[in-house]
């Protein structure tokens, strides 16, 4: 038998911003005021072949390389574990 209809149902559902975790004066928030990598994929576009695979996105790679830089972590494979973790991370990344 069907339950009865609860008003209290949206308690069900999880809604989860990434914006919330991070804190106001983090790091990564005052670099991210300043970066704007809209439009480097349009200067970089010719570098790139129509064919094969295609590549990581060049902004997404350009802000993992600065949240490497600024943290200290030195490995590629390192970052992306970290990337994955780090909430902050994660948003400064627009993952």
């Amino acid at each position: 038998m069907m339950g009865p209809r609860q008003e209290a149902q949206g308690a069900l559902f999880y809604d989860f911003s990434l914006e919330d975790p991070v804190p106001r004066d983090h790091l990564l928030r005052s670099i991210d005021r300043f970066v704007d990598l809209s439009s480097m994929r349009s200067h970089i576009a010719a570098f790139y072949s129509h064919t094969g695979r295609p590549s990581i996105d060049p902004e997404l790679l350009i802000r993992m390389l600065i949240v490497g830089y600024c943290f200290g972590i030195r490995s590629e494979r390192r970052l992306c574990e970290e990337v994955h973790l780090n909430l902050a991370y994660k948003w400064f990344c627009r993952l």
